[in-house]
């Protein structure tokens, strides 16, 4: 019996297989409970370009909840700043598993709105 755990890390590693396939930089997203994670991850897999997460101190003050899509957007918002100010346009979404829905959907669309192509 495979668990939920071990199911969405299965999907997990075929979107970072195909990913890699495709050398391009990506967009790693991960959440918990409480807070939101996103970094660009460049195309060798070995070095984090640019991270954003709803722990970051820039951040704390303007929420009141990380883990709502609220913090979402503005984790969006963030990483997709700090992508083009280390000269990155296009990167593949890698959602670790997670369906594209609520808190890691409001994340994609704010970093598509900020001007990052994917």
């Amino acid at each position: 019996m495979i668990n939920k755990k071990e199911a969405r890390l299965r999907r997990a590693r075929k979107t970072r297989a195909k990913i890699a396939e495709l050398k391009a930089v990506r967009l790693c997203v991960n959440r918990t409970n409480c807070h939101i994670y996103a970094q660009i991850i460049s195309s060798c897999g070995g070095k984090v370009l640019a991270s954003a997460s709803s722990l970051d101190k820039s951040v704390r003050g303007d929420l009141a909840n990380g883990g709502n899509k609220a913090a979402a957007v503005l984790i969006g918002k963030l990483i997709a700043e700090r992508a083009k100010a280390a000269g990155i346009e296009q990167v593949a979404f890698d959602r670790s598993g997670l369906r594209y829905h609520g808190r890691v959907q409001a994340l994609a669309e704010a970093a598509r709105e900020a001007g990052l192509k994917f």
